[in-house]
């Protein structure tokens, strides 16, 4: 990332003894930039209005689609009165190009402009501000990377973004878990992210008894569901920290939804973007199947259903063939232990269409890993004995609300540390009765067993570790740099669920 003013800029080359002012030849042969802009916009939410942050691209629609084999040369423009950096989620840049706000790499100030070139691995992808709570308030976007091959099928392209809404801002939120005040959680968002971890080493896996004793007080409790205040008996798990004025697919509820023309007979990829800040779905076709073929960007050999668990920041793509008689067909995305729900309508011409209640006749399951058991990589990792294995421990607790990574706070943590080329297993073992959709920065990892089972899994970069269960990932240590694995829960990132990977040699 190149957080530079144009007058920066300029004032570099010269002292570089260049000129801003390329040839015409050598213009030519340097791609231009695309143009993204940070800045605000107002929804109709239930009949009220709301001001959410927007990211829009060149043609004015929210994020980018990029053509195949076309680089990320991006230009975003800050228009906001206050700072902002946004994340590539899932993309693998240079670290200093991550979007994440460490000290080397902070957010761009009200006014500012930065730049980014790298090149991009296809797939659908998203991004997301990093900075204190925005993420809640929409500062989200589709990043889209075509693929010729994906072209090549014709199919028609539909994107289908989710969010959690509140007309309380995200520092109100966490308030309200924490029981303290507005100033200490804003203190709290910007300190998480942009002190600097202490110089540690912690190569070595923690054993069972150490997690144990490095466990909050109201962990271990949980662990044997005796902790005072929880709503929650034994053996049974925790939904839903927040409880939220709406649900948006695109930006609009049930009962305004989107309806999206399709073909009969016609043949849809239907790209699904799970961008909210604390819910899990479960998505419904309905009398449409479906047969998913990617997960988070990457492909898989496809399942076939008509109704699949998303988690926070995951990505599912989606194939689907509209019957030849055409009509109305509602893609619902419902919120996990509720009977609530958002979505969108795909019609033929003509198809009459019914109004869909923005509350189902049942109330859905827990988010569940049924769909991750199922999923086979397409393009697995290599076959390879593992140079390091780590075992990370997910705690925490509903009171006092607060979220830990073997024992540890960020930003009081030992990073994990990595040499390039390593192959690295990592064991995550939630000891806590909620859900964990975890996240690693600038690297894809191959899931490889879920609860104790092996499997020969997916390619993907958020994996959701359940009450009580485990997932073991693989991934090869290939991008240098500074890296954040966090809960993509945003309220137990910011109380403490994040640590670093980080390679030897990289200066702090």
């Amino acid at each position: 990332m190149n957080n530079l003013s144009r007058r920066q800029f300029i004032g570099a080359a010269v002292a570089a003894g260049t000129s801003p002012a390329l040839s015409r030849a050598a213009s030519a042969a340097v791609p231009p930039f695309n143009h993204l802009v940070a800045d605000t916009s107002i929804l109709d939410v239930n009949g009220k209005a709301a001001k959410v942050f927007r990211l829009s691209g060149p043609n004015g629609k929210p994020g980018l689609s990029l053509a195949p084999n076309e680089a990320f040369r991006v230009e975003l423009v800050n228009r906001l009165n206050t700072s902002t950096i946004i994340h590539w989620h899932g993309q693998l840049p240079p670290w200093m190009q991550d979007g994440f706000p460490w000290p080397q790499t902070p957010p761009i100030g009200a006014g500012g402009i930065s730049t980014y070139d790298y090149q991009p691995i296809a797939g659908t992808y998203w991004m997301h501000s990093h900075d204190g709570f925005q993420e809640q308030s929409l500062m989200t976007a589709p990043l889209i990377v075509h693929d010729a091959a994906e072209l090549a099928e014709d199919r028609q392209e539909i994107v289908l973004m989710l969010h959690d809404f509140s007309f309380r801002s995200g520092a109100e939120i966490l308030a309200g878990l924490t029981g303290k005040s507005l100033a200490d959680v804003n203190y709290m968002a910007h300190r998480s992210e942009n002190v600097p971890a202490p110089a540690m080493n912690m190569t070595e896996p923690a054993s069972d008894n150490q997690a144990m004793s490095q466990m909050p007080m109201g962990s271990m409790a949980m662990m044997s569901g005796t902790m005072s205040g929880m709503k929650m008996t034994p053996g049974t798990m925790d939904l839903n920290d927040v409880h939220y004025d709406a649900f948006l697919a695109n930006d609009r509820t049930l009962d305004d939804p989107e309806i999206v023309r399709v073909a009969r007979s016609g043949r849809l990829r239907l790209r699904i973007i799970n961008g909210a800040s604390a819910s899990q779905f479960w998505i419904d076709l309905g009398a449409l199947e479906g047969r998913v073929v990617a997960a988070d960007g990457h492909g898989v050999i496809p399942v076939p259903g008509r109704r699949f668990p998303i988690s926070m920041a995951q990505r599912l793509d989606i194939l689907i063939d509209v019957p030849s008689e055409g009509g109305a067909f509602p893609i619902v995305a419902q919120l996990e232990g509720t009977r609530r729900r958002t979505g969108i309508v795909l019609a033929t011409s003509g198809a009459p269409i019914t109004r869909i209640t923005q509350a189902s006749e049942t109330i859905a399951g827990p988010v569940d890993n049924s769909l991750e058991v199922k999923l086979t990589a397409r393009h697995p990792l290599a076959p390879r004995a593992p140079d390091l294995r780590h075992r990370i421990v997910l705690s925490g607790s509903m009171q006092p609300y607060a979220w830990a990574l073997n024992g540890e706070y960020w930003p009081k943590i030992g990073p994990i540390m990595l040499t390039k080329g390593q192959r690295v297993e990592i064991d995550l073992v939630n000891h806590s009765m909620m859900a964990h959709p975890i996240h690693l920065h600038g690297h894809t990892f191959q899931v490889i067993a879920v609860n104790g089972r092996p499997i020969n899994g997916a390619v993907r970069d958020t994996v959701v570790v359940t009450p009580m269960g485990s997932v073991r990932f693989a991934f090869d240590a290939n991008n240098p740099g500074r890296w954040a694995l966090h809960c993509h829960n945003l309220y137990h990132m910011m109380t403490g669920m994040m640590t670093e990977f980080r390679y030897r040699g990289i200066m702090v």
